[in-house]
């Protein structure tokens, strides 16, 4: 065998990875169109960022994410480590359970901006904001969806390899959604104290 055959797992992974750089762009986009919208005329009469933002929410929001990262990389070593798939399926469901947290505090944000009548169609700033926000709150549904799934492998498969190799790739893909967290709380909320 040569040294240029590439695995099964590696070319899933490679792919994996062109995924993620396509996801990233779109985010940026988002990101650039959010900025484009920090601007007088894109308010349109309606509020601005720092009347409607509560820093508190939104710091246990981060607060959540992060420890979920940190529940998911614990799931990731008991699998390395060997210790059974009661113990990833705990970590993986802490990890759940943060996740759905951390929608249902968003979901409360939004009905609150709602009520006081920030709604996207209120201007082009309130667009982009929910666009850029609700993208990543996608996101995060999509990775809980896909923990439910993973959970569901492990407890019928155990820790194969496969199940194993699709646990990484779903790893990168939940701290990828912390980073893009990182940079909605940086530029969004604390962009707002600003």
């Amino acid at each position: 065998m040569s040294a240029m055959t590439h695995t099964a797992e590696d070319r899933a992974l490679y792919g994996f990875w062109v995924f993620m750089m396509s996801d990233l762009i779109l985010f940026g986009l988002m990101f650039a169109t959010y900025g484009t919208m920090l601007t007088t005329w894109g308010f349109a009469s309606g509020p601005e960022p720092s009347e409607l933002f509560s820093m508190g929410p939104v710091a246990i929001e981060t607060a959540i994410l992060l420890v979920s990262s940190l529940t998911f990389g614990l799931a990731t070593l008991a699998l390395k480590h060997g210790q059974g798939r009661g113990v990833i399926a705990l970590w993986l469901v802490i990890t759940l359970a943060l996740g759905l947290g951390f929608l249902a505090m968003e979901l409360r944000d939004f009905a609150e901006m709602a009520a006081e009548g920030a709604v996207p169609q209120r201007s082009g700033w309130l667009s982009a904001f929910f666009g850029l926000v609700s993208l990543h709150g996608l996101h995060v549904a999509a990775g809980c969806v896909w923990i439910m799934v993973m959970l569901a492998q492990l407890a019928v498969f155990g820790p194969t390899l496969d199940v194993a190799s699709r646990l990484s790739r779903l790893g990168l893909f939940w701290h990828f959604l912390d980073v893009i967290w990182i940079g909605i709380f940086s530029v969004v909320y604390l962009g707002a104290l600003a």
